[in-house]
């Protein structure tokens, strides 16, 4: 079935059954026909917009019954009408309880609420970062507001699932409750908090209000409003699954998932699982009254792709993009399930959901109508099914995917969240700009398991293997996770002929970890994490640099570790809790924080992410580098992801030879002396070229009429010109300096070029040699004296046979500033955390952010000044800068006219010495401490 280019709006889910099926060896395949990008939408377009009086608000309907959670304008994800609690003046004197609160105490808030009516309060939705647990981020509506008593009541079931989760016995470890009196730290969905760049949805008039940022023409906009929870799904039975079906090359966009709108609002126990029908859910037995059975039966996200008893089915090289739920699930008896060389990004929870929370133990009748109950979508179509062995997840593999900028609106999502199962491969993914944990496997099943008590909770958990993953940039928001993290069983029991286990065999069916690499771990931890009663673990030539405090532990495992011939920059057999029952350590190897070249095997290297398959694939994404080893030697090792074997690496905008392609995470460059970090630029993004010599090659020269040659012998910088034979012919760059020079080629088949710089009056030069000689590699033309800034020169060819170019000089004779992003590798923190998808100004969108005081962010850098970037808002105060060690500044970050002040320069400092000097900011006082990264002078 082939689909054509364009956008698929759905009225109602796309519904497969075991009718639509293929047969062995013949799926029936969805399939993007050749140079189409087919996409399923679950949205509406909105148009006909209004503009609200003189307020910069505008209006449009929507659709009768329209209900959503997620707005996109222009293909990007922009946030409901809300504001920090710090921005509103509110003083917190808040008193909680069992209802909600009393907010007596706080004058600005009880005029608020008291201004708003009884529908808008309703609507109201409270923000948690951090509530139950570091790992967690609750929400909780309000349900109503009394002006007469000053009460804040709040939504139930939510809030009493927030705050007074039923304690449970022999617990391995805490799902702590929330304390009834701590304060949100957002208030959400509110039309009077509206700010440029936010909507809010009336669904009671059935109209959406959105006030544009900036430059922004709201008639022009490409407005989504999803309508649709669920895109595609899959579903048969375990008697007549849906068999033999592929999808490929389709996009899936604009689903919504609506429940943490409503009562029960969003619990956050951990990794997106939540608490909705009771205190007590999920607590079988260990509770008092006892909860639901299993133990870990709690609420999953909704899936806006979902399969249900499916076999042999393949999903291949499609989009999961700009989804209100998780992206993809597969559970209740799934078959041979391929998911590869997809890409997941900009979804609301996690990428990729395998398994269910009701199934450890499908053998066990009591609990089949539970599984029936949760792991399907609808019960009644599977009321026939004989429930055992059949249901459990056989054989997934999960392989060449990459995963991204997911858990944008609940952070303790996962990129990939393995519950049960048996079989499953998750191999060659790259997994980056994460939230939390990568990837989490058998996520809460074992916090009543331990050493002391490992078989309370039991599963069907074996043969499973994650190996030769690549993750960075991990851990950005929440904290208590790292790259894996594993809870409870994770082997099938083999026993010996006098009963006893056999661990050889054991291990063999227990959880493999094997070949990945991980770095830039943000706030880990442990970067392989065996946590509450983890068992049976293989954790075998792994990789772990910059990732946390320490490599490899957890806390109240089980036990049953084997930690071989990894190469790990921090501790490893870290238990900071109850100690496991056994942990096997041999081989493993010490690296540094900062690695270089042949300190790491590059055969690791190289079998960690995408194959080389996939490698060039568009789901890869463009070159991104978020590591570069120390350049003081003959060549660096650097880390990101997008690597391709054609890949450009330039120097001082040289294009460099001899680049070793590892993997699409990896390159090794030879560089020259004195080269520094930010000399460095991969691939053909960049920006105008600065300061030093700009070969023929650079991907910032536009030509036209020009062709390249390779391979010659004559003394042209790196053996290669550019040449033209057409009159007319042109080159064109884009730099940034005082200065400029071209670098080309005199002789006798010449004739003369044409330079006009920033569209002035063109100038005639001759390239024909006055000696009658060949003279390579040579200045053709040299301009100074020109204002500092960005210029743009034009090289025309206007005689003669050949017209040839080697290159540019950019000259800046005054001094150059290099901006840093927050997120620049070269910044190292700690206490400090990355926030994502911002909307204020910031660069690029995101900033790092400390709320303990003592936080610091270092960077050591060449040059002779330096600022320092960040915020300046009301619930800031004072940072300490020190420079080269020396005597701490105090600097305010507290703006004198009370408003937010994003991507501004806190602190300057001129006249270094020129030479490699450090700087440390740290956080003083305040609520919260914001960089955004800094600007770096050399003369």
């Amino acid at each position: 079935m082939l689909l054509a280019d364009g956008t698929f709006r759905l009225s109602s889910t796309w519904k497969f059954t075991a009718a639509d099926s293929g047969s062995a060896g013949h799926p029936v395949v969805w399939r993007a026909a050749p140079g189409a990008v087919p996409v399923i939408s679950g949205a509406v377009r909105v148009t006909g917009w209004v503009q609200e009086g003189t307020s910069g608000v505008w209006s449009a309907s929507v659709p009768a019954g329209t209900e959503t959670r997620q707005v996109y304008v222009d293909g990007k994800k922009v946030p409901m009408a809300g504001a920090p609690l710090s921005e509103l003046g509110w003083n917190g004197g808040w008193t909680g309880s069992s209802s909600g609160y009393n907010i007596n105490g706080d004058a600005n808030a009880k005029a608020w609420f008291g201004a708003r009516t009884a529908a808008e309060v309703a609507k109201v939705q409270f923000d948690y970062p951090g509530g139950n647990g570091p790992w967690t981020e609750s929400r909780c509506p309000v349900a109503s507001y009394s002006a007469g008593t000053a009460t804040l009541t709040m939504a139930q079931p939510c809030w009493t699932n927030v705050t007074n989760r039923a304690a449970f016995s022999q617990g391995s470890g805490g799902l702590p409750s929330m304390s009834v009196g701590a304060k949100p730290a957002r208030v959400d969905n509110a039309r009077a908090l509206l700010s440029s760049g936010e909507w809010f949805l009336d669904s009671a008039a059935n109209k959406l209000y959105y006030q544009p940022e900036s430059g922004q023409q709201v008639p022009n906009l490409d407005v989504e409003v999803p309508r649709l929870e669920s895109l595609l799904q899959g579903a048969g039975t375990l008697a007549n699954p849906l068999h033999d079906v592929t999808f490929t090359g389709l996009q899936f966009s604009y689903a919504t998932w609506n429940d943490p709108s409503r009562p029960a609002g969003f619990s956050d126990v951990q990794s997106n699982l939540r608490i909705t029908e009771g205190r007590n859910q999920g607590m079988c037995t260990f509770a008092n009254p006892a909860g639901s059975c299993p133990w870990g039966a709690l609420t999953q996200p909704l899936a806006n792709v979902a399969f249900t008893a499916t076999t042999n089915l393949s999903l291949i090289g499609n989009r999961f993009v700009n989804l209100g739920g998780a992206g993809l699930s597969v559970m209740y008896g799934a078959r041979n399930t391929l998911i590869q060389g997809n890409e997941f990004t900009d979804i609301a929870s996690t990428a990729l959901l395998l398994g269910c929370t009701y199934d450890p133990t499908p053998t066990n009748a009591s609990e089949a109508q539970g599984i029936k109950n949760h792991c399907t979508p609808d019960p009644a179509a599977v009321s026939g099914d004989s429930i055992g062995l059949n249901e459990i997840l056989t054989n997934t593999t999960v392989s060449d995917n990459v995963i991204h900028h997911i858990g944008t609106d609940y952070s303790s999502a996962c990129g990939i969240t393995l519950l049960f199962s048996r079989g499953t491969k998750i191999t060659n993914n790259v997994l980056y700009d994460l939230p939390y944990t990568a990837i989490t496997a058998g996520v809460i099943q074992g916090h009543v398991d331990q050493a002391s008590t490992p078989q309370n909770s039991t599963n069907i958990n074996e043969s499973n293997t994650i190996s030769n993953n690549l993750f960075h940039d991990y851990m950005s928001v929440r904290s208590d996770g790292g790259a894996i993290y594993a809870e409870g069983h994770q082997a099938g029991y083999v026993y010996r002929t006098d009963g006893t286990i056999d661990p050889v065999a054991t291990l063999a069916k227990g959880l493999q970890v094997k070949g990945n690499v991980a770095f830039n771990g943000r706030n880990t931890n442990f970067t392989y994490y065996d946590d509450a009663g983890s068992e049976w673990i293989n954790w075998e030539g792994n990789v772990a640099f910059g990732a946390g405090g320490a490599a490899q532990g957890g806390c109240s495992s089980t036990g049953h570790f084997w930690i071989r011939n990894n190469y790990f920059s921090a501790p490893l057999q870290s238990y900071a809790c109850n100690p496991p029952v056994d942990s096997n350590a041999s081989g493993n190897v010490s690296i540094p924080a900062t690695p270089s070249p042949g300190q790491i095997p590059t055969a690791i290297l190289a079998a960690a992410g995408l194959t080389s398959a996939y490698v060039a694939q568009p789901n890869a994404g463009a070159p991104q580098v978020r590591y570069i080893s120390p350049t003081n030697a003959a060549q660096v090792l650097i880390g990101g992801h997008g690597f391709t074997p054609t890949t450009p690496v330039y120097v001082k905008n040289v294009q460099v030879t001899g680049v070793q392609f590892v993997s699409g995470g990896f390159l090794i460059v030879p560089i020259p002396g004195g080269t520094t970090a930010s000399d460095i630029r991969v691939g053909d993004g960049g920006g105008p070229a600065t300061a030093g010599r700009v070969d023929d090659t650079d991907s910032r020269i536009v030509y036209s009429g020009f062709s390249l040659q390779s391979g010659r012998t004559f003394g042209d910088l790196n053996g290669d010109i550019h040449f033209a034979t057409a009159n007319g012919s042109t080159a064109t760059l884009t730099f940034t300096g005082t200065g400029i020079v071209v670098y080309g080629e005199q002789n006798t088949d010449q004739g003369n070029i044409g330079i006009s710089i920033d569209g002035g009056a063109q100038q005639t030069v001759s390239t024909v040699p006055t000696d009658g000689l060949r003279h390579a590699n040579v200045s053709l033309y040299t301009r100074t004296g020109l204002s500092a800034g960005t210029h743009t020169i034009v090289v025309t060819k206007l005689s003669g046979t050949y017209a040839v170019l080697d290159g540019f000089a950019v000259v800046n004779t005054g001094p150059t500033t290099t901006r840093l992003d927050d997120t620049d590798s070269r910044i190292v923190y700690s206490g400090f955390s990355l926030q994502s998808g911002r909307t204020f100004g910031d660069l690029n969108g995101d900033i790092h952010f400390a709320t303990a005081n003592g936080s610091t962010a270092t960077l050591t850098f060449t040059g002779t000044g330096i600022a320092v970037y960040g915020e300046q808002n009301t619930d800031q105060g004072n940072i300490g800068i020190s420079i080269d060690g020396g005597a701490q500044q105090t600097v305010s970050t507290v703006p004198t006219d009370g408003l937010r002040h994003a991507n501004v320069s806190l602190y300057t400092r001129t006249g270094l010495s020129a030479g490699t000097h450090t700087i440390v900011v740290t956080k003083l006082s305040g609520t919260y401490a914001v960089l955004d990264g800094f600007a770096v002078t050399t003369a």
